[in-house]
């Protein structure tokens, strides 16, 4: 079974092939960052406007380098949602239509369970059930996954996720957008010592999150220094970013090893945008290393949004249930759409 993957939920346009039988036969990506860049965030009316010029010649490069007509398309995932509203209805109606033309079914995937399924695309996958660090975006949580579509959700942020909590702390530093990987090079020149930053909740009896006071430390420290941002000296900006990075990683790993131990499991999956970090990494590797557990990682390619991960999620869900294959194209989307409301496929 051949499906075609549609991702449209925010900066990121997407479209990929999997097969069932062959695994991923092509992928292609179009990044807004650069359009973005000057705004210094996500413009959803530019972000949607840009979708609708990349979807059909990504469609076409997909299709060229898989060496398959569409006609040989089975199923067509699209990312129903979480997302931004305009975006999301770029990538539905474009997957809608196509379906239409070409009578094939289609599938509304849920943008979070891409991420999460993602490093099942890598070489060495993880079997069910694992522990889930989901880092993406507005998104920070821990889930117990016992398969597709299965998902306990154990914590999550209580306020600004992993992700925004890196961009707004770049943000701060005078770094741009998209701030989160410009904020992780920048620490690694910097002094671990110069700054000990609040790690939120890092004792708490549970399994969530919150970073929202993490920034505002951030904030407290470029204040104090009486002085503009730029006129900070690149050293000082270099410890205080350390001193955020290894606030945000500490944090995210004790609850890792917590929820590991919690549930008795030995394997863990990091999935999304923030999975990408290197300092994250190390961290991990070092406490699987230490507690014997193993952790899986997303290729870096499929870390940030992309069509690999819908067309995969897709197929394994029409893969365990055909019957969610339908050929009703009157499409909607779900910008705010809970991971835990999935049902098992």
């Amino acid at each position: 079974m051949i499906v075609l993957g549609v991702e449209s939920s925010c900066d990121e346009t997407g479209l990929a092939l999997y097969d069932t039988e062959r695994g991923l036969l092509s992928h292609a990506l179009h990044s807004q960052v650069a359009m973005h860049e000057e705004y210094g965030g996500v413009v959803p009316e530019l972000a949607s406007r840009d979708h609708i010029r990349r979807a059909l010649p990504l469609l076409e490069e997909v299709l060229s380098r898989a060496g398959i007509p569409a006609s040989n398309i089975d199923a067509i995932a699209y990312t129903q949602g979480p997302g931004l509203a305009g975006a999301l209805l770029v990538g539905s109606s474009v997957a809608c239509s196509l379906a239409l033309a070409l009578d094939k079914p289609v599938l509304g995937v849920h943008h979070l369970e891409g991420h999460l399924l993602s490093p099942l695309l890598a070489s060495e996958r993880p079997e069910f059930p694992f522990i889930a660090l989901l880092v993406s975006g507005g998104h920070t949580q821990l889930m117990r996954v016992d398969g597709v579509g299965s998902y306990t959700l154990l914590g999550e942020t209580l306020d600004d996720a992993a992700g925004e909590a890196f961009d707004k702390s770049a943000k701060l530093l005078g770094l741009g957008y998209p701030g989160g990987p410009a904020i992780s090079r920048l620490a690694e020149f910097g002094d671990p010592s110069a700054y000990t930053l609040p790690r939120p909740m890092l004792h708490s009896k549970d399994f969530n999150f919150s970073f929202s006071g993490l920034k505002t430390a951030v904030l407290t420290v470029v204040k104090n220094h009486n002085e503009a941002v730029a006129n900070i000296c690149e050293q000082d900006k270099a410890n205080i970013a350390r001193g955020f990075v290894d606030a945000i990683v500490e944090v995210l790993t004790a609850k890792c090893v917590n929820a590991l131990k919690h549930t008795g499991l030995k394997r863990l999956v990091i999935a999304g945008g923030v999975g990408a970090n290197r300092q994250l990494r190390e961290s991990l590797n070092a406490a699987a290393a230490k507690r014997k557990f193993k952790v899986y990682y997303p290729e870096l390619e499929f870390c940030t949004d992309n069509g690999a991960m819908i067309a995969f999620a897709g197929a394994m869900r029409l893969e365990r249930n055909p019957a969610l294959a339908q050929r009703d194209y009157a499409f909607n989307v779900r910008p705010r759409w809970p991971l835990d409301e999935l049902e098992a496929a």
